[in-house]
This record gives structure tokens, C-alpha cells and sequence, in this order.
């Protein structure tokens, strides 16, 4: 007989208490341990269960010796987790267990990281970065029940630390690379350069420099655009030749560094550069 609906708690749906080796108390579950005590719960050491329906104090398995109550339809001898069917597996890579199914994802060595097909040579690895913690709540990633999102640079965040950061920005706070495609805002800035003439004083002006070439910007107070006469990239180097337009804020900031050129008189600018969601899956 499966576990009542009554039994677990808000985190696993399960037919029996774990016996902490830290401090031998009942507990429905580690989280609930975790959230209870000033320590937390090794979940690998856990070795005897109390049956919820006959009260039966046990060693670690799926039915109770006693009432035959099933403590959870998936069981994992590893990590002693009992919970109701969600397609769970235990991965040896990650050590712990995750939810399913098992065959929509695969696991990254590099990162350290059971991750969705979807993206299967479609991210940047970087080396256990699953083990680093959220630099935005600075709470575990790699066991946390919260799904992981994936950003272009590689790096992780919680998915609702995730959706959080996108209320306020869209710049990873590990490197300041965006965490969004930003293809299309450029090409729209493209567009928008294309066919805004620059104010005619402006047109054809250059700033000599001692290393090299400078680009003349010109801040437009009214709408934060930026004018500038942006030397050409050829087959031959950098030329002198003129590109007369107005640039965007970011689109000159772009601009600049995709050209190489040396710097940018008048204007101190900060870089800017323009993923991949994990489903959650962490039991």
C-alpha cells in the first residue's frame, strides 16, 4: 500500500520518518531537519527509518518490515530519499538525485551537472561551476531543489534568481555579460544607425591621436543618443573613411570595441556585450 495522503511533509510525499545520525531525532525529511536544527543532515548516513502507519523503528528501506507500508514509490539506497513517483534517478556524476526522466538529460563532467538535451553542446562549460553558489542569493546550486538556469557565459544562477535579476537587468553579476540573446536588439540598433543622420557640424570629423585613430562622440541630451564618424574595418586595416550616423547609447559602446579603436574622446564608457533554462529537476 502506497503512503496516505497525509504523510510527509510539504517537501516529499513519503510513509515514514528518517533517524538523523547528527542528533537523533525524527524527521520527516532533511529539509525539514535543516530548516529545524543549526546543523544539517548528512543525508548518505542516514540509516534507520520510522514507519509513519505502525510507528516500527527500522533499517533504511522501501517497505515497512512490519505493516508492509510502502514508504515511497521511489526509494534510493544512496541517498535515502523516499518520495512519490516524479520519474527520479540517481546520478553517480552529481551524487545525489534528480527528477526526471532520466533520458531528457545528460550529464556535463566539466560542469558538474545533470543538464536538459536541449542544451548538449549548446553551452559554455565551465569547470564545476555547478558547485559554486548563487551569486545572486549565495545559496547552493548543485543540491538545491530550485532548477538551475544556464546563462550564454556560462555561469548559473537559481531560475528564480533568474527571473528576479530580469526585473532590474539582464547582466550576469559573475562577468557583466548579457544574459539574453541580444541578436535582434542589434540588428534593430543597426537599423536605427542606418538611417539617422548625424547633426551636419558633426559630419566628418576626426580626432588624431598618439596611438592611433579616435572616433569624435557627440551626446545628444535630448533622446541619450550618441553621434560619432566611425572609421571603416577593410581588407587593408583601419581607414579613415567616414561613416556619418547617429549610434545609440550601447550601439557606440559596441561599435568601439568591435573596431579595435584605440579609445573614445569626450565620454568615459563602460563595456557592454550582449541561454539556456534548466528545468528543475534537483530532489
Amino acid at each position: 500500500m502506497a503512503a496516505a495522503e497525509g504523510d510527509g511533509c510539504e517537501h516529499y510525499r513519503r510513509g515514514c520518518l528518517l533517524l538523523a545520525p547528527c542528533c537523533g531525532k525524527l524527521y520527516a525529511c532533511r529539509l525539514c531537519h535543516d530548516g529545524a536544527e543549526e546543523h544539517r543532515l548528512d543525508r548518505f548516513r542516514v540509516a534507520e527509518v520510522q514507519c509513519t502507519r505502525c510507528r516500527l523503528l527500522q533499517k533504511a528501506q522501501q517497505r515497512c518490515e512490519g505493516c508492509d507500508n510502502l514508504f515511497g514509490e521511489y526509494y534510493c539506497g544512496i541517498c535515502h530519499l523516499f518520495d512519490c513517483d516524479k520519474k527520479q534517478y540517481h546520478c553517480p556524476g552529481c551524487g545525489i538525485c534528480r527528477i526526471g526522466p532520466k533520458e531528457d538529460f545528460f550529464h556535463c563532467s566539466k560542469c558538474s551537472l545533470c543538464l536538459s538535451l536541449s542544451l548538449r553542446e549548446k553551452h559554455k562549460c565551465i569547470e564545476n561551476v555547478s558547485r559554486q553558489d548563487c551569486p545572486i542569493c549565495l545559496e547552493d546550486i548543485h543540491t538545491s531543489r530550485v532548477g538551475a538556469h544556464v546563462l550564454p557565459c556560462g555561469h548559473l544562477l537559481h531560475r528564480t534568481c533568474y527571473e528576479d535579476m530580469l526585473k532590474e537587468g539582464y547582466r550576469c553579476p559573475l562577468c557583466m555579460h548579457s544574459a539574453l540573446d541580444m541578436t535582434r536588439y542589434w540588428r534593430q540598433l543597426d537599423d536605427e544607425v542606418a538611417h539617422t543622420p548625424m547633426p551636419t557640424e558633426y559630419q566628418n570629423m576626426m580626432v588624431e591621436g598618439g596611438v592611433g585613430t579616435y572616433i569624435f562622440l557627440y551626446l545628444n541630451p535630448g533622446n541619450c543618443s550618441i553621434t560619432t564618424t566611425q572609421p571603416i574595418q577593410t581588407k587593408k586595416g583601419l581607414e579613415t573613411k567616414m561613416h556619418n550616423s547617429c549610434y545609440s547609447f550601447h550601439e557606440a559602446m559596441r561599435a568601439n570595441r568591435r573596431l579595435q579603436v584605440p579609445n573614445i574622446v569626450s565620454l568615459n564608457l563602460h563595456s557592454f556585450s550582449g541561454g539556456g533554462q534548466q528545468k528543475e529537476h534537483l530532489s
